[in-house]
């Protein structure tokens, strides 16, 4: 079978100012024009640390043949000419067509929100877990994972604000689905392996991220609006959100 040639989509300059989305069957790529600072639980280059690529890996529901993930990763790295040392990278196996983009601007610095999404792995906050020990390894499919892109600057503290703001705007969006557990008859507040990551900019600073903040306002209805639209499978891959204040 004969490769498939990514498709590249540059985001509109203004508004997600040095980002391009490639993507193809394999992979989704968030692409940066400089380092920047990211925090993230990512299986690969997880951490606080500097990135120029958040890449969503698509693998099989068997995962990923037995191999680490940092193998897989530098393998897709090597084979596409990037760098894997400055590749912050998850993996899943939802469809690259559950992808949702949605982005806006916030008193003139760009944010933006990618989401995949798959639930087959769908679970509260609090279930029993099956594995009992600290270095066990889960390797179940279904998963929710998520890229925030700001052309702002945060500090680290500002930016373990916003990712709890997401993660309250992803429970929130399970509730509204009334997506339930496969663990327990509660309603699902995420899945068993979710990800997420922030990637900070070098623009205006963020002094708070929280609910009383426009930054946490908008992050928050961008983050429903992409998941909403991802679990749903609606509206285009990429769209800007409409501000409704």
């Amino acid at each position: 079978m004969s490769a498939v040639e990514p498709i590249c989509i540059r985001l509109e300059p203004l508004q997600v100012e040095g980002v391009s989305l490639e993507t193809d069957r394999h992979w989704i790529s968030l692409a940066f024009d400089q380092l920047r600072p990211c925090l993230s639980c990512a299986v690969v280059n997880g951490g606080l640390g500097l990135a120029n690529r958040w890449l969503n890996l698509i693998v099989d529901d068997d995962g990923h043949n037995g191999e680490h993930p940092n193998d897989t990763v530098a393998l897709r790295c090597r084979r596409q000419g990037w760098q894997p040392q400055d590749t912050v990278a998850m993996m899943t196996a939802a469809s690259v067509n559950s992808l949702r983009i949605r982005f806006a601007v916030i008193d003139n610095e760009s944010v933006l929100v990618a989401v995949t999404t798959g639930l087959a792995n769908a679970r509260r906050a609090g279930d029993p877990a099956e594995y009992r020990q600290l270095q066990a390894v889960p390797a179940e499919v279904g998963t929710i994972n998520m890229a925030i892109v700001t052309s702002a600057t945060m500090t680290t503290g500002v930016m373990v604000e916003a990712l709890m703001i997401a993660t309250e705007a992803k429970a929130a969006v399970l509730q509204d689905f009334n997506i339930i557990s496969t663990a327990s008859p509660g309603i699902a507040t995420g899945t068993g392996t979710d990800a997420q990551a922030i990637f900070s900019g070098r623009g205006r600073q963020v002094a708070f991220a929280g609910k009383h903040t426009v930054f946490g306002e908008r992050l928050a209805q961008l983050t429903m609006t992409a998941l909403g639209d991802s679990i749903g499978r609606k509206g285009n891959r990429v769209e800007p959100l409409e501000d409704n204040r």
